[in-house]
């Protein structure tokens, strides 16, 4: 399997296109070929010159912590690092003035395969002002960990999409594609190491369970956050963890185990508070269902201390007119289950569209998009 950055470096012609050209790159720590060669020293050693580096959520260099805005910056050789996740919704998109140094932008970010995962909407925003400034796009796609039964598309294929829908220019967006890709394919399964694209995605195992782990974060439950396991640990200190696993464990969910334990996190929710809860570990990748799984824990924790549980209300990616567990699942349905006192399976249901999807459809439009690609 070759990433887009693996092609590259191998592409003669449009190498040459760059070497001519000013260019920026947008990019954070997971951003390697390989060889684990950043993108940016791939790029010089192409002889490619960059004008500007650009960071997404997390920073260029991938040290700040979820849904805190990053400062602009330098790197050590001079070149201005411009953030896409500052205070304002505004600062998610590159500035106009900032394009104007630029004739390409070359955007290489590694997603996950879920759909609330940031780096795939920086890459749509920074793909629309490109399109403002006329700006050529470059993306060099890379696989999902968790396969692409429940993304369906990697990251380059949603720009493509969008590019599309949007009617963009034929000619400003152009996605060099995985050269022998495997859909069906995890992390484990790939050439190469799994380098971590945020502080808190540190293994395969944490992106597994991201797609319903990431719920949690809609609460006032501890997501693991401040613990070496996030988001496969969650809990609270009023949370009886045994009683958790077993109620999970009564749904019978496919490819899921759920062992009681204790944790201290060390920052954000319930900082140095031993929390009770579970840690969820997945025994069929295939089967699994996080969604319906952490719906389930969440509506178990809830029902165990309704008066001690609340869902979060303050602001959340940069909204604050919708309950941040809403936008995670798409609608209020769930949560407003979830306070009635439904039973936990009715609950692990409410979004099933979410953690269920069309083969069929899900093939025709890879074939598409792939067809798209370089």
């Amino acid at each position: 399997m070759r990433t887009g950055l693996d092609r590259l470096a191998t592409d003669t012609k449009l190498g040459a296109e760059l070497r001519a050209a000013r260019v920026g790159l947008l990019a954070h720590p997971a951003s390697v070929d390989r060889r684990l060669v950043h993108a940016r020293r791939v790029l010089d050693a192409m002889g490619v010159q960059l004008s500007l580096l650009l960071g997404p959520e997390h920073g260029y260099g991938g040290e700040a912590q979820d849904l805190i805005g990053v400062d602009d910056g330098r790197d050590p050789s001079g070149t201005p690092i411009r953030s896409l996740y500052g205070a304002r919704f505004e600062d998610l998109s590159p500035r106009a003035e900032d394009l104007a140094r630029i004739d390409w932008l070359v955007v290489d970010l590694q997603d996950v395969g879920s759909r609330y995962y940031t780096f795939v909407w920086t890459a749509v925003l920074a793909m629309r002002a490109c399109a403002a400034a006329g700006v050529r796009l470059l993306v060099l796609d890379r696989p999902n960990p968790i396969g692409a039964d429940r993304h369906s598309l990697t990251l380059g294929e949603i720009v493509a999409w969008r590019a599309e829908v949007e009617r963009v220019p034929k000619g400003l967006v152009r996605v060099i594609g995985v050269a022998g890709i495997d859909r069906a394919a995890h992390a484990p399964e790939w050439d190469r190491a799994f380098v971590m694209p945020s502080p808190n995605m540190p293994s395969y195992e944490t992106a597994l369970v991201y797609p319903g782990g990431c719920l949690v974060e809609g609460t006032n439950l501890s997501e693991g956050r401040g613990t070496t396991r996030p988001f496969e640990i969650l809990g609270a200190p009023w949370i009886d963890g045994g009683r958790l696993a077993d109620e999970l464990h009564a749904l019978a969910l496919p490819g899921v185990r759920a062992r009681p334990l204790t944790f201290r996190p060390t920052f954000q929710k319930h900082a140095g508070k031993v929390c009770g809860g579970v840690q969820v570990h997945v025994t069929d990748a295939a089967s699994f269902r996080p969604v319906a799984t952490y719906l389930a824990l969440v509506a178990a924790a809830h029902h165990q201390a309704p008066e001690r549980f609340v869902f979060r209300t303050e602001m959340y990616e940069f909204r604050d007119d919708v309950p941040a567990f809403d936008l995670l699942t798409g609608s209020a349905e769930a949560r407003e289950r979830i306070l009635r006192g439904a039973p936990l399976r009715d609950v692990a249901e409410a979004v099933s569209a979410v953690d269920e999807v069309d083969r069929a459809t899900v093939r025709e439009a890879q074939e598409a998009f792939a067809a798209r690609s370089a």
